[in-house]
């Protein structure tokens, strides 16, 4: 079982325990949470909401005495056999009085009709591994803000997984399999993303493919030719070239605080706004929810407004309640919601999805469900195991716990720096932005940077050129503005963090 995103409001009158357990009951009795799965650990749960560990038992000590859930020695909590949950539908009037559930809680999935992760690299031309500058030199230490830990993938469950697949498949396994990727993984993967991020959806939503790149190629496909697209500035470079390719006319609108404004989506005409709410890339700004709704509502002004959510690292949040995702929100079919298992498994799984709302998906069946699911079965088949045997949730919280002891690490480190520089995007992710506040140009600090031996990322490598052609960022990092730079921790040990850092204390 995974997290659960349950909107806890602390202004209803109701308890937080009452509303845990009001969320649980009704995602048990809608078929959410099946006969015999796993519940987050009490101290899970509640280190994820944020909340007392004793509301958490609360709630489960409530949902146990009725009969939902069931206690296993040394093994957690699970949703009770269905034979019994059968025989407390009958009783439903009885627990109804009084029972209060969130809101949106109850809804079923619908059965019938109906970031992004980064890649390897970021396009740039230069190398983003940790190598030595030149003989008797110090090596580079790289705050790549697309690196990860892979010293904490669980090799020894994927080689098991992968054996017992191949070792009890059949003809089935490797004939064709079906457009939008095997049942089973979309099937999983709704689950998760409703418990996860309150994603609204039906596994027949959902498509399956190899990587970010393939998906918006497809969705070219869906939306049509010639779409004005509105992109963030900065923003991610590789969505914006793929957009380019396809003869979109992107126009750039500047990060206000906040995000993309709703007002400026009019001014331009676009019909398309490419957004990542939970986490912007690169600036770190998690969109507030006041003008999450603003773009719905742009969105929702006109038939072929749409927006792109790109959840690329929303596993990562270290401070703070979770944030569920916009498409969450959405009650008029306009969000087209993107994630990735890159960040959070690894890179080359190259395993990304898509969820459309029902009226893309019904221009998707007609044109586009001849187009094969470009992701192996049996790679497919791994992943679904590996998420639904509660391998991946187990491999989640190991990579949390080492991601916040990194992130908190370099921000202990950086305190010295805090005179000289501004410090956000801390909340999530998995870097954070400098910005100089004595305006010293960012290829100044590049430069200082690299001369000791620490490689560091400048904004207007993620800038768009005021013409909307790609070229440099204009006055982002340059010109008028302050210097800024990213630094990412992924990729690093503690040890090169804290030798990082005093590098560049040393350098700036």
């Amino acid at each position: 079982m995974y997290d659960m995103t349950i909107r806890l409001q602390t202004d209803r009158g109701i308890s937080l325990y009452e509303q845990i357990y009001g969320h649980i009951k009704g995602e048990i009795r809608d078929g959410k949470l099946l006969a015999g799965e796993r519940l987050p650990s009490t101290r899970s749960l509640a280190e994820y909401l944020q909340v007392a560990r004793s509301t958490v038992e609360s709630a489960y000590g409530q949902l146990m005495d009725e009969g939902y859930i069931e206690p296993r020695p040394y093994k957690g909590y699970f949703v009770c056999p269905m034979e019994e949950l059968a025989g407390l539908e009958g009783m439903q009037g009885a627990f109804d009085d009084g029972e209060r559930r969130q809101d949106g809680a109850g809804r079923m999935f619908r059965e019938e009709g109906r970031r992004s992760g980064f890649p390897e690299s970021l396009g740039s031309s230069q190398d983003t591994r940790s190598r030595g500058v030149r003989d008797g030199s110090p090596a580079v230490i790289d705050f790549s803000p697309v690196e990860i830990d892979m010293s904490g993938f669980p090799f020894s469950v994927w080689k098991k997984i992968t054996r017992n697949i191949l070792t009890d498949a059949n003809s089935d396994l490797f004939a064709r399999g079906e457009a939008q990727g095997d049942l089973g993984l979309r099937q999983t993967i709704c689950r998760y993303l409703h418990s996860s991020r309150g994603v609204d959806c039906g596994p027949e939503q959902i498509i399956i493919g190899a990587g970010n790149d393939y998906l918006l190629l497809m969705l070219e496909k869906i939306l049509g030719r010639h779409v004005p697209v509105a992109m963030e500035n900065p923003t991610y470079i590789r969505s914006y070239q793929i957009f380019r390719s396809f003869a979109y006319p992107v126009v750039a609108l500047d990060m206000e605080q906040g995000g993309m404004q709703p007002g400026r989506l009019r001014e331009v005409g676009a019909k398309v706004a490419y957004v990542m709410p939970s986490h912007q890339f690169p600036t770190g700004t998690v969109m507030p929810v006041g003008r999450r709704m603003e773009l719905l509502r742009w969105a929702s002004g006109e038939e072929d407004r749409y927006l792109i959510e790109d959840d690329y690292d929303s596993e990562f949040r270290f401070r703070g309640k979770p944030i569920p995702a916009l498409q969450s929100l959405d009650r008029q079919g306009k969000v087209i919601y993107i994630g990735t298992f890159s960040k959070s498994i690894a890179p080359a799984i190259r395993v990304s999805f898509m969820v459309l709302p029902l009226p893309l998906l019904k221009v998707y069946k007609r044109d586009c469900a001849f187009y094969s699911c470009t992701v192996s079965r049996i790679d497919q088949r791994i992943l679904d195991e590996f998420i639904r045997d509660g391998y991946f949730e187990r491999h989640l919280n190991k990579m949390r716990k080492f991601y916040r002891d990194k992130h908190e690490l370099l921000l202990e480190k950086l305190v010295p720096l805090e005179k000289r520089f501004t410090i956000s995007g801390e909340n999530a992710g998995l870097h954070l932005l400098l910005r100089t506040k004595e305006n010293v140009p960012e290829g100044e600090l590049l430069a200082a940077a690299a001369g000791a031996g620490v490689r560091v990322y400048g904004m207007s490598e993620y800038g768009i050129g005021a013409s909307g052609e790609g070229e440099d960022a204009g006055s982002i990092g340059k010109g008028g503005k302050p210097g800024a730079v990213l630094l990412g921790f992924g990729g690093l040990s503690l040890e090169q963090i804290r030798e990082g850092v005093e590098r560049l204390e040393k350098a700036w």
